[in-house]
């Protein structure tokens, strides 16, 4: 079965500045696939090239079969998108921005909206004007947009972006729920936490994928064990353990120190070197990697 997105050495120059650098990967049916990274770091670029919304100075791309430069406005009218800055006309109600998208569509079903709204359970906020909505329940609705004429492939850009942490698990909820329907989500996020919810992640910087897989397999792929260290001074115990050959990495997290070290460095080595620097250190202990320990070492 041929991928639902395929890219292919994707890059995107503006003048001296190269905002994606040779970005080639992969979407299978079904799949909830992340992209993790920065602002600035290409993702929406990516993005607006695989919905032929932008021409690639180089490489070429597929989305449902349908190349994104010579029949860019047959694949985007099977594409759900939604962007960050939630396109909704504001002074309609609910109901009315559902029915504008509909019809830009080509839905002709009149019971569209009503099971939309249903679907997302947006009908209490049906008739209130799309201004007069908190951004939890406009979200909502612009996701409502997105799915109104059924795509296949869903394309979510930040949408999270300025909800609450509640909105966003219940956004989240909502994703998985179409997915299970066999919708294809692609979806681009700054947020570590939501990285977590992705079966595939990619991540990128400055233009460049530096990795995609599945969560768990790219904390397993760190070069060796996490630490938790607390130590007073904090500016000593950092400078320390920086210096500690084997070592990869060093930064703070609140009051304590995260270290990434070779699978040859033990607890001891770390402590003899905060001694040996007149750092007091209360706690040298392992920790479980997280998608920002990952993101840090790929990043440099």
């Amino acid at each position: 079965m041929n991928p639902v997105i395929l890219a292919e050495h994707l890059t995107r120059r503006f003048g001296d500045f190269v905002a994606v650098d040779d970005v080639s990967f992969a979407v299978e049916a079904g799949q909830v696939v992340g992209c993790l990274g920065p602002n600035g770091s290409g993702k929406t670029t990516t993005i607006r090239m695989l919905l032929g919304l932008l021409r690639p100075s180089a490489g070429a791309a597929r989305v449902l079969g349908f190349d994104c430069v010579s029949q860019a406005e047959a694949l985007r009218a099977r594409v759900g998108y939604m962007s960050q800055k939630f396109a909704l006309y504001q002074e309609l109600t609910a109901r009315e921005n559902l029915a504008f998208y509909a019809g830009l569509y080509g839905v002709t079903e009149r019971s569209r909206v009503t099971e939309i709204l249903a679907e997302l359970e947006l009908t209490p906020a049906a008739d209130q004007p799309a201004q007069a909505l908190s951004a939890g329940w406009k979200q909502r609705l612009a996701l409502a947009t997105a799915l109104v004429h059924r795509p296949s492939l869903l394309i979510l850009d930040e949408p999270t972006s300025g909800v609450d942490p509640v909105a966003r698990r219940t956004f989240w909820n909502l994703i998985y729920d179409r997915a299970a329907q066999g919708i294809t989500v692609l979806v681009t996020t700054h947020y570590m936490d939501e990285a977590e919810y992705c079966e595939r992640l990619a991540v990128m910087r400055s233009g460049r994928l530096l990795a995609l897989d599945t969560p768990a397999a790219l904390k397993a792929g760190l070069p060796g064990p996490v630490w938790q260290t607390a130590a007073a001074p904090l500016d000593t115990a950092l400078a320390a353990l920086r210096a500690l050959p084997g070592v990869l990495r060093v930064g703070l997290d609140s009051d304590t120190l995260r270290v990434i070290t070779r699978p040859e460095v033990t607890a001891a080595d770390l402590q003899r070197a905060l001694t040996a620097a007149g750092a007091s250190a209360s706690q040298v202990a392992p920790a479980a990697p997280t998608l920002e320990d990952v993101f840090l070492m790929l990043a440099g």
